[in-house]
């Protein structure tokens, strides 16, 4: 028997080969997969920007849904269980290798397509929005690219906490895609400088916890925007990795500015964000309460064009790989 995956020949080339079955330890997993979800950070991984570690799949993708095909005999799950999983590479494929700890259940309320938008969604933004940057519920919670695959979870965990949540989007049909999820504020960052726009909606100087993923020339309206004692988290770097502040703000704010990638973090980490989300996020995406934004479905064969698709910014929601 055999599966396949796609290799990264070079950055405008992407092949679909074939290898042996996957096997796994005691404490994993190998999953076969239905749907992997894309990531800015597998665009990046392809540029060779973003290298994977030592211990990591060569291959793309860092998350899956399927259902399990061998289950490691301390991994607690059994053979042809629905589940989803964050993966340490490997998900551009038909067959997928993760840690039980970093594997969840799949209720069989909530659809393969949408389970596949949930492990890299549900770890970045937990760890960021509520570990790292301790949202609160009640405050307010500012998210930039809210349309995007993290935002969008981003917007909605702010609303299941009672947050007042303001997000930033490129274009009025973005707008309303951030309305129709709950946002209560949605700016258009195209339409006019967003610290005017705070400052009309009465809201600059008022924002407690910044989930940034833009970084470059938005740092400095982040710090603009923020309340005493708030808190800015940055998980990527559309706008550049170059930023100018003005320091006196940091300091007469007390402000908070920390950031993370995923792959930096250990296991450990992973492991008890993914019991927290499984318990806290999960039963909200059950409920109905949590629906991710889902834009299109590519083939495993056609992964170039749908990073190409991602890359052009035209997306509204998560984008897929259908790998069964």
């Amino acid at each position: 028997m055999s599966h396949h995956y796609i290799h990264i020949e070079d950055p405008e080339t992407l092949e679909l080969r074939e290898a042996e079955d996957l096997s796994c330890a005691a404490d994993e997993v190998v999953i076969d997969v239905a749907y992997a979800g894309i990531n800015r950070a597998d665009v990046l991984q392809r540029m060779g920007f973003y290298p994977p570690p030592e211990d990591a799949s060569p291959v793309m993708g860092l998350e899956v849904s399927g259902t399990i095909r061998i289950a490691g005999e301390r991994s607690g799950f059994v053979t042809g269980e629905r589940v989803c999983a964050l993966v340490h590479g490997g998900g551009y494929a038909t067959q997928a290798k993760a840690k039980a700890e970093c594997t969840l259940r799949v209720p069989a309320a909530i659809d393969m397509k949408v389970a596949a938008c949930l492990p890299e969604a549900f770890l970045t933004v937990w760890y960021n929005v509520v570990v790292r940057a301790g949202l609160e519920p009640g405050e307010t919670l500012l998210v930039h690219g809210g349309t995007s695959g993290i935002g969008n979870i981003a917007v909605q965990l702010g609303k299941s906490m009672n947050c007042r949540v303001i997000a930033t989007a490129g274009s009025a049909d973005k707008c309303q895609r951030l309305a129709d999820i709950g946002a209560d504020l949605s700016l258009n960052y195209n339409e006019a400088p967003l610290t005017e726009q705070c400052a009309q909606h009465g809201v600059l100087g008022g924002v407690d916890v910044v989930l940034d993923m833009v970084g470059g020339d938005f740092e400095q309206f982040n710090l603009e925007c923020l309340a005493v004692d708030g808190r800015i988290a940055c998980i990527g770097l559309m706008r550049g990795g170059q930023a100018t502040i003005d320091l006196t703000q940091l300091l007469m704010k007390r402000a908070t500015l920390t950031g993370s990638t995923l792959r930096r973090l250990t296991h450990e980490e992973k492991a008890r964000c993914f019991r927290d989300v499984d318990e806290q996020l999960m039963p909200l995406v059950e409920s109905g309460q949590m629906r991710p934004l889902m834009d299109k479905t590519f083939e495993l064969k056609d992964a170039l064009e749908a990073q190409t698709y991602m890359s052009s910014g035209a997306h509204a929601g998560k984008l897929l790989l259908r790998c069964a």
